[in-house]
């Protein structure tokens, strides 16, 4: 009897545990399909035809999916081929802003990384004065609105002839930034002592055990300094847009906007914007998607929630 019973009991909390996993596996895609609508709403209206646009609206899959967009964003057809297509003649020149965006984001992931580890692994185990309050008054000055720092930033690329370049657009983002420096600072404390005490004994400098011994142990972390920072700045757009207005050295987001703006006709092109839009979301989902679960780790193992 007292077999049966435990069976029973085991049996319904085998039920309510299933029923609590369909229930929390229910609201997780109901989340998903909310977070992604937006993505397949840019998505439909860059595969309907420009013509067909409003009248297709409250459609979920277009009626007669067409590639006309992306041809006329890629600049695969002239100005009639484009009226034609129902385009409203505005102009973008995609590839090159995606150049001009590769570049603007490589350059600022590739000396942002670096000289942030420099800083966090000076901080983390570099001994001079006051190094405690200057690592808090550096985090602190997070708390400054970005904002605040544009017009005096502005007034010093001006000063220095860099506008529409891309040393004024990389300038204020190429040097070390505080959350860059904490993050890094959490891998190299957890490092231990003993293998850098090893190399000062052999003889080797501070850099060369950074550069040699403590890098090399950390690819995980910047890998994911690196990607979080590439994310920030493919995505960055104030700044490009008051420093870098020329069509030679436009960055996507700026592109995309100026494409926005251009109505020839009398209203945005609305499906060629999203088919520039969503071939500028591409690299970054498969950045993510690729190494979205370094990025979950890293963040999980230096305790930042």
């Amino acid at each position: 009897m007292d077999s049966v019973q435990s069976v029973q009991v085991e049996a319904k909390a085998v039920a309510r545990f299933t029923w609590g996993q369909a229930l929390a596996w229910a609201l997780l895609a109901i989340l998903i399909l909310v977070t992604l609508f937006p993505l397949w709403v840019m998505i439909k209206t860059a595969l309907t035809p420009a013509r067909d646009l409003f009248e297709q609206a409250t459609r979920l899959f277009p009626s007669q999916p067409t590639l006309l967009n992306f041809e006329r964003v890629l600049g695969l057809l002239n100005l009639q081929q484009s009226q034609a297509a129902g385009g409203s003649g505005a102009d973008i020149n995609f590839l090159v802003a995606m150049r001009n965006s590769l570049l603007f984001t490589g350059l600022i992931v590739i000396f942002q990384t670096f000289f942030s580890a420099l800083a966090a692994y000076a901080f983390a185990r570099l001994r001079f004065p006051g190094r405690n309050l200057v690592f808090f008054l550096f985090l602190a000055s997070t708390m400054i609105p970005g904002i605040v720092l544009f017009i005096p930033n502005f007034i010093l690329i001006k000063n220095l002839g860099w506008l529409n370049t891309f040393q004024g657009m990389v300038a204020p983002f190429i040097l070390m930034s505080p959350f860059a420096v904490f993050f890094l600072r959490q891998f190299f404390l957890s490092i231990p002592k003993e293998l850098e005490e090893a190399a000062y004994l052999d003889g080797a400098s501070p850099f060369y055990i950074f550069w040699r011994i403590i890098l090399p142990i950390t690819q995980t972390p910047l890998a994911t300094l690196a990607i979080l920072t590439s994310i920030a700045a493919w995505n960055e757009f104030f700044w490009p847009y008051i420093v870098a207005k020329s069509n030679g050295v436009q960055v996507l987001t700026v592109a995309l906007q100026a494409f926005q703006t251009q109505i020839p006709q009398g209203s945005p092109d609305w499906t060629g914007l999203m088919a520039a839009t969503f071939l500028a979301v591409i690299p970054v989902v498969i950045l993510l998607v690729v190494l979205g679960r370094k990025v979950v780790e890293s963040l999980q193992f230096s305790g930042i929630k």
